[in-house]
Order: C-alpha cells, then sequence, then structure tokens
C-alpha cells in the first residue's frame, strides 16, 4: 500500500511504503514540536502584523496551534510515521482545528527555515539547562575544595609521582575547567540565537514579512544576513558539539581518576553504595559504575562532533535532507551531557569518601619532595642544576639503602652539601612541601583559600 503524502500534484503516486519510513523523521524530532509551537506562533502573528492574512486569521492560527500544545502535553496528540515529518504533523492537526485557514500557516515560510528555527530555539534552551548542571557540579566541587584545603594528595605527572598538592587545589582543576566550558558554551550560544526565519527555502520570499519582528518575538539577537546561508548554516549545532564534547572530555578526566583513586592500589576514597555495584560473581567487589559509564559515554560525544563534522563536510548551498540527520546526534548529546553532569555532581556529593588517612601516608612515603631539596639548595646560592644533580644522586643512594630522604641524618645531609642545616627536614615535610608554593596559582594553603574566594565570586556572577 503506497503512502500519501502532503505534496503538490506534480507527484503522480505516492511513496513506496518503505521509502515513506526511511524518509520520515517524526519518530525522533517530534522532541522539537514545543519549539516548532512557538515559531509558528511567531509567524502566524507576524502574517497578521504585516497584512499577509488578516488579523482575525493570524489570531485563529494561534488558537490552533495553543490548542496543539495542549494535546501534545496531555498525550492527546500522538503523530505517527503517516506526518513524516513534526512540521506536517502540526499543520495537518491545525487545519483539522481550524480550517481551511491552517492551510495559510505556511505561507512565505518553508521547512527549511522553520526547522533550523526550530533547532535554534531547542539548542538555546539546552544550553541554558546545561549550563545550570556545570554551575550545581562546580558548587558540589567548590565545597569539597573548601572542606579540603589542607588535606594532602600526591600530584602525578606521566601517572609518576611529581610533589605533594592540597586536595583543594586538584579539585579546583576541575572547577577551572568546567568554568571554561560554561564561558564556551555561552559563547556558542551567541551564533546559535540567530534567527533564520523568513529564509524561506533559500532565497527569501516576495511576500512582505518583517523577519526582524519574528526575530523580536523569538528573543533572537538578531537575524541571518543571507537566506542560503541561514537555511543551511550548521555551524552553530558543530560548535555546540564541539563544546559538549570538550566538557565530556573534562569529565571523563575526572572520571579515570575517581576509578584510579577507588582501587586497591590507590585506595584514596571509599566508594559509597549509593554510586556503586557490585560483581555478579565475586561478592567482595565494588565497582565505580558511574565514572566508567561517563567515561564510555564521552566517545558517543565526541563520535556525534564527528558525525556533524562529515556531515557538512559534502554539501552544497543550499538545504539538504541530509541535515535531517543532524537532530538525532544533537538530542543524544544533550540528553548525555545533562546526565553525566548530573551523575559526577551526584557521585562527589554523596557518593565517595576521601580517605584522608590514607593521603597523609602516600604523601609520607615518597620521593616526592625531592625537588624541595633542589630549591633548599638554590635559596642558598647553589645553582639549581648542581643542586639538581645533588638531589638526584642523594635519591638514587637512598633508594639503594632503602631509605626516603626524611631518614637521612644531618651528617648524611651536610656529607651531600656543606649548605644543608637542621631546618631541612622541616623544608621537606610534605606539609610545608605544598605550603611553600605560595607563587599565584599554585598549590600553596594560602594560594588555594584565594583561589576559593575567586571561585565563589564566579558562581555568584551567574
Amino acid at each position: 500500500m503506497s503512502q500519501q503524502q502532503t505534496w503538490s500534484q506534480r507527484f503522480e503516486s505516492s511513496l513506496h511504503p518503505a521509502i515513506a519510513i526511511f524518509n520520515a523523521s517524526i519518530g525522533f524530532d517530534i522532541e522539537l514540536i514545543e519549539y516548532d509551537l512557538t515559531g509558528s506562533i511567531a509567524h502566524a502573528r507576524m502574517l497578521g502584523r504585516t497584512g499577509i492574512i488578516s488579523p482575525q486569521e493570524a489570531e485563529q492560527l494561534t488558537a490552533g496551534l495553543e490548542q496543539i500544545r495542549q494535546e501534545y502535553n496531555s498525550g492527546q496528540f500522538t503523530p505517527g510515521v503517516e506526518a513524516e515529518d513534526v512540521h506536517f504533523a502540526v499543520e495537518r492537526r491545525l487545519t483539522e482545528i481550524v480550517g481551511d485557514v491552517g492551510k495559510k500557516l505556511h505561507t512565505a515560510r518553508s521547512r527549511n527555515d522553520q526547522v533550523g528555527t526550530d533547532i535554534r530555539l531547542y539548542l538555546r534552551a539546552q544550553i541554558q539547562q546545561i549550563c545550570t548542571h556545570i554551575r550545581q557540579f562546580q558548587q558540589v566541587l567548590l565545597q569539597l575544595a573548601e572542606q579540603n584545603v589542607e588535606t594532602l594528595i600526591p600530584g602525578y605527572t606521566h601517572l609518576q609521582r611529581a610533589q605533594p598538592l592540597s586536595l583543594a587545589h586538584h579539585l579546583l582543576a576541575y572547577f577551572q575547567m568546567l568554568q571554561r566550558d560554561w564561558d564556551r558554551l555561552k559563547d556558542v550560544y551567541k551564533r546559535v540565537n540567530i534567527s533564520p526565519l523568513g529564509s524561506g527555502a533559500l532565497a527569501g520570499t516576495t511576500f512582505p514579512i518583517d523577519r526582524h519582528y519574528t526575530a523580536e518575538l523569538l528573543e533572537f539577537d538578531g537575524v541571518y544576513a543571507n537566506s542560503l546561508d541561514g537555511v543551511s548554516d550548521r555551524d552553530f549545532a558543530i560548535e555546540f558539539a564541539c563544546a559538549a564534547s570538550i566538557i565530556m572530555v573534562h569529565l571523563s578526566r575526572l572520571s579515570e581518576e575517581v576509578i584510579l583513586w577507588s582501587s586497591e592500589e590507590f585506595s584514596f576514597v571509599k566508594l559509597k553504595d549509593s554510586c556503586a555495584t557490585g560483581s555478579s560473581i565475586m561478592p567482595q567487589k565494588k565497582n565505580p559504575d558511574v565514572p566508567e559509564l561517563v567515561r564510555g559515554k564521552t566517545g558517543r560525544v565526541c563520535g556525534h562532533l564527528q558525525g556533524l563534522l562529515m556531515l557538512m563536510k559534502g554539501l552544497p548551498l543550499a538545504y539538504n535532507k541530509d541535515l535531517q540527520e543532524d537532530k538525532e546526534a544533537l538530542f543524544d548529546t544533550v540528553k548525555t551531557v545533562k546526565a553525566c553532569l548530573e551523575a559526577m555532581a551526584i557521585l562527589f556529593q554523596e557518593g565517595l569518601e576521601f580517605r584522608t588517612t590514607r593521603l597523609a601516608e602516600a604523601v609520607a612515603e615518597d620521593f616526592s619532595n625531592a625537588t624541595d631539596v633542589a630549591d633548599y639548595l638554590a635559596a642558598r646560592g647553589v645553582p639549581f642544576r648542581e643542586a639538581y644533580n645533588l638531589v638526584g644522586k642523594v635519591v638514587k643512594t637512598s633508594l639503594a639503602a632503602g631509605k626516603l630522604l626524611k631518614d637521612l641524618t644531618i651528617q648524611e645531609w651536610q656529607e651531600l652539601h656543606p649548605a644543608f642545616a637542621e631546618d631541612i627536614y622541616e623544608a621537606i615535610a610534605p606539609r610545608q612541601v605544598v605550603a611553600a608554593r605560595n607563587s599565584y596559582g599554585g598549590t600553596g594553603f594560602a594560594q588555594v583559600e584565594k583561589a576559593i574566594a575567586i571561585a565563589r565570586t564566579q558562581l555568584e556572577a551567574n
């Protein structure tokens, strides 16, 4: 059986049923219905204001569209594949409600500028929601930082012990990553919030429309200056997908650290039952499912970015059916990013506990204070490179003797260099090692307190 479509009399027969299903997007673009209705109401009001249709007809269209909104929200309006897409579904139902005047809604508008408008309305709303999720996670990280200024944790480079850090400093690094994510999304928002409505299919329209009026009604910051660009541009979607991918990369890096920290080998954090699962065969296990899922979903979001780039790379102007493929990528990206931000906020707020005793032991059982020995000598006039080589030598001999630097006697220190005195022990104590790094942006406790105050100001300036 063939599928009837809303096409002109140019067509002599209907679509093959399998092609109708293949062609349809209603299964996923119904996500846009609220935005499609909002955009259509603005368009109807503009048509009435400019005299393209009568004010009474504009009111009829607006009332009918609001009725469809109510029907959809109450579950009464559930269009199927026969509608092909959300735009035809709305127009068809509108005509059923208001009669032939419903057929006037599409005057001076194409599905090309219509869908472009819908996507932008959708995405700007989602950007605001994602920014809210970012702020909520930043708040959690900041609260943890405030509680752990003087909690020490090993710092790593190349996944090798490097120098001890304030745990707050470590957490604030992710706060700052999220701040850049927030800033980046706000910048993307500027290019999302431009109206393509009125661009028509590709060349504008012969009707005396007022594009700036519809843009004002829809709270866009401006309109596309070129109709070809207006209907075919998806730069804003690619930019959003890129920003979303960077968010996920940040979450994935933090997830990897939590996974390591919760292992028996590290034992820096304890996973609480509310955010962990067990094994189906090994009763002793507690698995870090939340960070593992976030780490896994990162590839999914980054894949959508690549998909959008490949979608656009070969498209000539203007609109092409390929662009139907942008929606599922955007919808899934939005859903995934929001879910991951929420899950990570819950994990850090109530799903894990830092083992402070173990952390204190960890920073005292290695050679991560070696740089401070070199700095000690450099502060006493020894050229740093010479001091560096001397410390490398003492680390080598200490390792051979099974000692840490704190275990060396003052005689052993002075045999290495006469500049060493009793205060070397204080200088290489983990807490002093951290406190001494008081350069701007460093891990010194005083600097961390300043960083927390700055972070608090950033959140309050939301």
